[in-house]
């Protein structure tokens, strides 16, 4: 047995919030629509989503996650480098410049609107482009 799921992410406290809901497919323009809909506490709103694939075989009590993608970002986040967060020099990044550097990330994901949120972009992430009105 198979099933396919989205999880988005949205700003929490700490931690990132996240609601995962079960997908016909790894459709990226479905779940950009669902993403619309998805509100957290204290009306956080997703910055990005990622898809899984958890499997069951016959003997097995609970499935497993057998296959995840890249994360996608919403168009309301932008990427930086380490250089451009170095570049601009702002006394209030230390502790991000500080986390980048010691944790080798090359870039970060922040949103540009909603309550800010800032992760790693990995090398298999996307950022969605905005779609023309």
């Amino acid at each position: 047995m198979k099933q396919h799921f989205v999880t988005f992410l949205s700003p929490g406290t700490f931690v990132a919030e996240d609601s995962t809901l079960p997908v016909d497919s790894w459709d990226v323009e479905q779940a950009r629509k669902m993403a619309a809909d998805v509100r957290e506490r204290y009306d956080a709103r997703p910055y990005c989503f990622y898809f899984t694939t958890r499997s069951r075989g016959p003997k097995d009590l609970d499935s497993k996650e057998t296959k995840r993608s890249g994360t996608y970002y919403l168009p309301h986040c932008r990427v930086e480098t380490l250089a451009d967060v170095k570049r601009r020099n702002d006394p209030r990044e230390k502790i991000l410049l500080s986390n980048m550097e010691c944790n080798g990330w090359k870039k970060i994901a922040t949103t540009t609107s909603g309550w800010k949120w800032t992760q790693p972009f990995e090398k298999n992430d996307v950022l969605l482009k905005a779609r023309p009105r």
